[in-house]
This record gives structure tokens, sequence and C-alpha cells, in this order.
């Protein structure tokens, strides 16, 4: 759902060099109608292909992506499967670069372009080829690789044409060996009813009626996958080594149905280390006021601005390097240290020290064009100087969409109540939105009462995402106090987390 939220956002950083061939790192295949009601006997649909690949094969770097240049080619997405015989063309794989890492030697970029397909057919297109990433702990030595879609034109129940699901994760995520891990892949869908889930990708049996993963199939050992949430839970054993995650994403009309609409692939990798030897261990992560998973409504043509804030928690370590997967025509600044890290000396009944921590930042700035409208999501992580990461954070931006937004309150009542002078015993106050508001998926999203006159002292706060005292109801949120907390001749004032509410737009699950 649309989350109400301002804006930040994170980076993924490098690790020393280490150079592993052979090209190929993984990518998606997704597609949505450019008019989801039926018309005529044909529908106009977009494709939409994102890879990654060795950067030494395919170089890009700033210059490359300001002047739109290309990664790969050559080789096509064919059909595979189904009724794609006179309706598919076969569509060359170069791709716009849009994102790279030096560190982890990997560039990544997209493609667009609209075919044209009888309605009520079912097909399956694919990028078959090879080879592979030699490093696997499985499907390693030069194996091929295959990332299938499946195309759905049939008119859904409801009376439209389906959008495929979107899948989204970084192209290389570093994990520590011997611990359990947990990684989530972020989903999203333009169908706002449609219950989601994700799947190993496999290579027979399966809704494609295609070899979907060719030579890293269950690619992660004693993996499990929580479908509903696409969340991996799994412990990588080998230092220096990589596992290939490949999934597909399956939309369904509702929870009761047993056969998708669609399957998307999405493909990556987790690179496993070992423990660095030092006395700080702690790795860096996203801090700020976007959370992880967040959902932000952004019409055609506005001028977006994230902020990506990072901090990092052990003495003289840096961040240094981005690694992402964002939509084209995003542009991200240099890594900034917004606030420097020292040493501060204390003085109480005996001489301390501690540690003020360092924060970055990276700026990211977008216009979203019309062939972006949907969601179009962002990811990124950071990597301090001594192979620290940060958990992968992601960001859906809803292109075509408005955010709703809390409407500031003046002494005309109406938009906030009360407002002005309260009485003691006061116990509910409602707040009006721009646009009808849900309950927000996540938790840890709070509204804060805070007593202005005891020195800015927190009386109040309720998580949006469960607490039974705020109600959602259309335009207006209500919260209710089991209890008077005031003191009279005080001055108290709210504030809000981003996300605290969802627009009824859907975004994702």
């Amino acid at each position: 759902m649309m989350l109400i939220v301002r804006s930040l956002i994170i980076l993924l950083v490098g690790f020393r060099t280490i150079v592993h061939g052979v090209h190929f790192r993984g990518g998606t295949i997704t597609w949505r109608p450019l008019n989801n009601t039926p018309s005529g006997s044909t529908v106009a649909v977009q494709i939409r292909e994102r890879y990654s690949w060795n950067r030494i094969t395919y170089p890009c770097d700033d210059a490359t992506i300001a002047l739109h240049g290309t990664l790969g080619g050559g080789t096509y997405v064919t059909g595979v499967s189904g009724a794609w015989s006179g309706a598919w063309t076969n569509m060359n794989t170069a791709i716009n670069c849009t994102d790279y890492s030096v560190a982890l030697i990997v560039s990544s970029g997209e493609h667009y372009e609209t075919q044209t397909f009888p309605l009520n057919i079912l097909f399956s297109i694919g990028f078959v080829n090879g080879n592979w990433l030699t490093n696997l702990v499985v499907g390693g030595n030069n194996q091929g690789w295959s990332v299938v879609c499946r195309v759905n034109t049939v008119i859904r129940p409801d009376g439209y044409i389906n959008s495929s699901p979107i899948a989204v994760s970084l192209p290389i995520v570093y994990k520590e060996i011997n611990i359990q891990q947990v990684h989530v892949v972020e989903m999203s869908d333009f169908d706002g009813t449609d219950t989601l889930r994700c799947r190993w990708a496999n290579l027979s049996g399966n809704f494609n009626n295609a070899d979907e993963c060719d030579g890293v199939c269950y690619g992660i050992p004693g993996a499990s996958l929580i479908e509903d949430n696409c969340t991996l839970v799994f412990t990588l054993t080998n230092a220096g080594v990589y596992a290939a995650a490949a999934l597909q994403i399956e939309d369904y009309y509702s929870s009761s149905y047993t056969t998708p609409m669609s399957s998307v692939p999405i493909q990556f990798l987790f690179y496993g280390y070992a423990a660095p030897a030092g006395t700080c261990t702690t790795p860096p992560a996203i801090i700020g006021n976007r959370p992880n998973r967040a959902c932000i409504g952004t019409p055609i043509g506005s001028n977006v601005t994230e902020y990506i804030i990072i901090q990092v928690y052990c003495p003289g370590h840096a961040i240094v390097d981005l690694v992402s997967s964002a939509p084209t025509g995003m542009k991200k600044s240099g890594i900034i240290n917004s606030s420097p890290s020292s040493y501060i000396s204390c003085v109480l009944f005996s001489f301390f020290h501690y540690f003020v921590t360092d924060v970055y930042e990276i700026i990211l700035s977008w216009f979203p064009i019309a062939d972006q409208y949907g969601p179009q999501s962002f990811c990124a992580g950071a990597i301090d100087t001594i192979q620290l990461q940060s958990n992968q954070w992601c960001i859906t931006f809803l292109v075509g969409f408005e955010s709703p937004d809390i409407i500031r309150p003046t002494m005309v009542q109406g938009s906030a109540s009360p407002i002005g002078t309260v009485f003691q015993n006061q116990t509910i106050f409602s707040i009006q939105t721009t646009k009808s508001v849900n309950r927000p998926t996540l938790n840890g999203t709070y509204i804060y009462f805070t007593d202005a006159t005891a020195n800015n002292t927190l009386v109040q706060k309720f998580d949006c995402g469960w607490a039974p005292e705020v109600i959602y109801t259309g335009f207006t949120t209500i919260i209710r106090f089991p209890v008077a907390p005031w003191i009279p001749g005080h001055f108290y004032y709210v504030t809000f987390d981003s996300g605290v509410a969802s627009g009824t737009d859907f975004c994702g699950k």
C-alpha cells in the first residue's frame, strides 16, 4: 500500500576486489499492459528486462549512465512455451546501464519494449544462454542460465487485463558465513487485490512449462523460503563462494485460487565471507525517516529527491562504495560524509571515552516518465572498509499516483480536532488526510504526543501498524487515549513518522 512518507534511502559498498568469471549475475523480466481495459482483439504490452553482468566484461561508470550506454546485446529473449509463435517478436537483451559497483565488479541495467499480442493467450518467454558465474556453490563450472517469464493476456475474472508482479533485489548481497541469515525480496503488483507468492524456480512441472533456472536451481543448500512474503532463511558455509537465488514471483486472483495468472523470475547472488578480525564488527545501518519497503506515490514528471542515510558504528570505518538497483534515469550523488566521527572524553566520577559515529549520505534525483507508470523499485546496501555490510534496503515508487498527505491544521476546526486549548479530560483526537487511508502494513511507524513545557518529554506514542488506539476510517485517522495524560497549563505537540498510514492505491504485499 502507498505509505505517507518523506524520503530516505540506502547504499551498499565495496568489499575488497575479488575477480570471478564468467559474466552473468542474474536478472528479471516483467510486463504490463499499457491499458488494462480490453478493447478490440489485441493489447499493447510493455516488456521490461533487467540484468546484471560482470563489470569487467561489460564496463559501466557514471559517464556510461549519463550517455545511456548499453550493456550486452546480440542475444535475445525468445519464446519457450505456449502460444508464442506469431505473437512474440524476439527482444534484444541490450540494456541501458543504470548501476555499477567497482568493488563488487558488477554492472546492471534495464530496457523497455512494447509489443502487441492477441487477447486470451498464454505463453512463456526466456533469456536462455551461458555462462553463469564460475565460483558458485551450486551450478558453477560455466553452467548456463534460464530466466523465464509467463505472459497472460486472458481476461481476468474482474474483466481487466492482468499485469505481472515485480520483484527486486540487489544483484549481489554479502552475508557472513556460519550464522543464520534472513533476506526479503521486495514484491509489488499494480493489480491491487492480487495475492502474491514466490517459489523456487525449477527445471520442469511448473506454470511456465519450461526450465526456469538451468544450472542454478535450488542454488542455496539448506535454504527455506516463506512464500507469502518471499523471505529466504539460510546459512552460508563457504567463504569466498557465491550462492545463486533463482525464484519465481506469481500472482493469484485471490488467496483461494490455486493457478497463478503470471510468473516472473528474479535471480541474484549471495556472497559468503568470514567474520573479519578486529575489535569492532558492528555493520553499518541505514537510518532515517523512510522505512524499509516503503511505498511512495510519485506523479509522472515530478522532481523526486531522496536521501540515503548510512550510519557507521565502528571507529575508523568508512562507507566506500554503492551497489544498487535503480530505475532508469535515477541519478546518484557521490558518497558524502555529512557527520565525521570523533572521540569525546567525559568526566563524571571517572574519565571515559565514547565514539561519536560517522553518518554518510547519498542524494538521489529522478524525473519519472510515462513509460515508468506503476511500481518502480530501488534497492541499495552499504559496505564499509572491512567488508561489513548493511542489510538490503528497498523502497518502491508508485509512479502516476499521489501519496496521501496530512492536512495541516489551522485554528479553524476541521482538518484536526481538537486544536488550540483542550480540556484536561480530552481523550479523542483526529486528523484529516488528502486521500482515503488505511492502517500501514508495516509495524514501527509511530504517532508521538510530546509535552513541550516539560522539556519535550514524550507523553505517549502509538505504533500505527497494530495499536488499537489508532483507528482509520476513510479520510480521518482517530487516536483514542485510554486515560487523558494532560497537565493543566502545559503545551503539547504531535508528530508523525513517515508511513503512519497507507493510501488505498496498491503498491505491494
